[in-house]
């Protein structure tokens, strides 16, 4: 009787945990085909409808420029990779940052430079399984590859 017993434990624990076992959907595909361009309006917040994401970019522009209280004269690039990465910059930016998502907010990944100078016109692309970051005023310069890890290799920098 006590091994009928156990034997009933054991099996009930099992199927509990099969039960309580995470279920996963892949694969999954993040990405955002075009990029999107957003300006910040006067409270820093970026809303972007097509995708559903908002956030406040007031901390992003402080990194980047020191300045936190001229948001709206930015105009910011982003686009989502296949990993459902964020990748941002914009126009006169010297990186490019990387966010994943957190509790309810967005959280830095990397941020890696991308320009000496600031960009002038840079653009996303899609191109799986990577980035790509166009700096359109620059006709013959070559696009550059990102990933969440930085800038790829074959990819100019």
């Amino acid at each position: 009787m006590r091994i009928i017993f156990n034997l009933f434990v054991i099996i009930i624990v099992a199927l509990w945990m099969v039960g309580c076992s995470s279920l996963t959907l892949r694969p999954a595909d993040f990405s955002w085909p075009v990029e999107v361009v957003a300006k910040p309006d006067s409270k820093g917040m970026v809303q972007e409808a097509r995708y559903q994401v908002a956030f406040n970019v007031k901390a992003l522009l402080f990194d980047e420029f020191q300045d936190s209280v001229n948001v709206t004269k930015h105009t910011l690039r982003m686009i989502r990779d296949h990993s459902g990465f964020y990748f941002i910059t914009g126009k006169a930016f010297k990186n490019v940052y990387v966010f994943g998502t957190g509790d309810g907010a967005l959280k830095l990944e990397k941020k890696f430079p991308v320009s000496e100078k600031g960009l002038e016109a840079p653009a996303f692309n899609q191109k799986k399984p990577f980035i790509q970051l166009i700096n359109e005023e620059k006709d013959n310069e070559a696009p550059v590859s990102l990933s969440k890890d930085g800038v790829q290799e074959g990819g100019k920098k």
